[in-house]
């Protein structure tokens, strides 16, 4: 929030403002600064240069603007400084208009050279000078306030800003915002606010875009008044700041400062809806972003959308530095962890693409620490119907261990057992089931049991008839 001087809006300004030749009645008044009593300086729009130093000066424009054979600037610096070092050894003998065209040189020249000081003091005399013009003068001023500000001398800065607005004809959007940007340098945050507003308005009002940075000084003046202005209020104002920066401004920023205003406003469907929409720009490239959205989707019934986005983070790559080696490494957004491997496979679950599931939450079991993955895994397999895959995984959970609800487990392999007509296996586990504490596991391992019993006698009995039948048929 330092740039406070470009070279180039400025650059030969001085030589247009000194070369006019008609006096005009306008004038500004200003009182001299070195007695407050004395009669108050009258300042013209225009004056006329002495002939001699007029044409010393056109020499000195000349010298600023030559260009090489490219067409590149290739100012001749000496010849500007040979005629400008002649001009201020004869300073006392120029009349004051004289003086100030060539301070204002001198002031360009210096700045030019990056001697900022020198420059300043250049302004100063320029302004000092009872016969200045009035486009000389405020030129300065601004300028000069503008020097100020890149010295962080704000306070400076500051007052020959408002000094500048009193004398000028028209305060522009700009000048607001360099003032507001002054202030916020001096901890402002109310007159900052206030005068980047007015800088926003002007240049709606002119028929422009406002500058980004003008938007971004004000949430960041907004966030800072938060106590003042209430956490609430000054998460919706900066909400409405944000929303105007990602649609004159698109940068991944600004959607992510908007997604997380809205969450900390309780807005998740705005949250999700902000992050898709960064993400359809390709703007995210961390996994917590990747993981913030898909679980964002997942809240908002979305799990499709959700496995979506977490497979584009895992085929996005990226390139990080090793903080070991130093090496360069390209790697997926999304790591392939048992926790992110594990939420794309709830995802596909949950979306009723099981057979996309499957083959996560096989990866996703042999990274995790603890059967529950292997268990679910076991159910998937079962309601796909593939019975002998579905013993072999819960029988993995099992081993694994650390699972809560074992005796639904059990219950569980049991009814796998059964599907594949192993109803031995099946009552061993229904039993193991009939031992938990829960009245429910309980009821329904013995209900299991049972139909289990019954369903082997009615298995032997179609066996026993189809024996009979292929015996009286031989």
């Amino acid at each position: 929030m330092k740039n406070f001087l470009n070279k180039s809006s400025f650059l030969y300004l001085f030589a247009i403002l000194t070369f006019s030749f008609t006096y005009t009645s306008n004038f500004v008044e200003a009182q001299s600064s070195d007695n407050k009593t004395k009669k108050p300086i009258k300042y013209k729009k225009s004056r006329a240069l002495s002939p001699k130093v007029s044409k010393k000066m056109i020499k000195v424009y000349d010298a600023l603007e030559e260009v090489d054979e490219k067409g590149e600037p290739a100012p001749d610096m000496e010849t500007v400084l040979e005629i400008l070092t002649e001009l201020k050894n004869d300073s006392a003998n120029l009349k004051s208009y004289d003086r100030s065209v060539m301070w204002n040189s001198w002031g360009y020249v210096y700045f030019s050279d990056g001697k900022y000081a020198l420059a300043m003091q250049s302004y100063e005399n320029l302004i000092n000078e009872p016969e200045v013009t009035i486009p000389l003068r405020v030129s300065a001023l601004l300028t000069l306030a503008q020097l100020n500000l890149v010295q962080e001398n704000y306070k400076e800065g500051v007052r020959l800003i408002l000094q500048w607005m009193e004398e000028v004809e028209t305060v522009t959007a700009q000048s607001w915002s360099l003032l507001g940007q002054a202030y916020f340098q001096l901890g402002d945050f109310k007159k900052s606010k206030s005068s980047m507003e007015t800088a926003i308005s002007m240049a709606e009002e002119e028929g422009y875009k406002p500058k980004e940075n003008w938007y971004v000084i004000m949430a960041a003046c907004i966030n800072e008044l938060k106590n003042e202005i209430g956490e609430k209020r000054s998460l919706l104002l900066q909400a409405d700041i944000y929303e105007i920066l990602v649609n004159l401004y698109p940068k991944k920023l600004y959607f992510i400062q908007l997604g997380g205003t809205y969450g900390q406003l309780n807005r998740e469907r705005d949250y999700m809806i902000t992050l898709k929409a960064a993400h359809a720009k390709d703007f995210l490239d961390k996994e917590s972003e990747y993981l913030a959205l898909a679980q964002l989707l997942l809240l908002n019934e979305n799990p499709f959308w959700a496995a979506n986005v977490l497979v584009s983070g895992q085929n996005k790559m990226i390139t990080i530095v090793d903080e070991k080696t130093k090496e360069e490494k390209i790697v997926p957004v999304i790591k392939e962890s048992y926790k992110n491997l594990k939420l794309l496979a709830d995802s596909w679950r949950m979306a009723q693409e099981i057979d996309k599931a499957i083959p996560v939450l096989e990866k996703a079991s042999k990274l995790s620490k603890d059967g529950k993955a292997y268990v679910l895994l076991g159910n998937l397999y079962l309601f796909e119907d593939k019975l002998d895959l579905a013993v072999v995984a819960i029988k993995k959970g099992l081993k694994k261990g650390d699972i809560k609800k074992i005796s639904q487990v059990h219950l569980t392999l049991g009814q796998v057992y059964f599907e594949l007509q192993k109803f031995d296996e099946a009552k061993k586990q229904f039993r193991i089931a009939a031992r938990d504490k829960t009245k429910t596991i309980k009821s329904q391992a013995n209900n299991w049991i049972k139909y289990t019993e019954n369903e082997e006698v009615r298995v032997k009995n179609i066996a026993l008839r189809r024996e009979y039948i292929q015996t009286q048929g031989s």
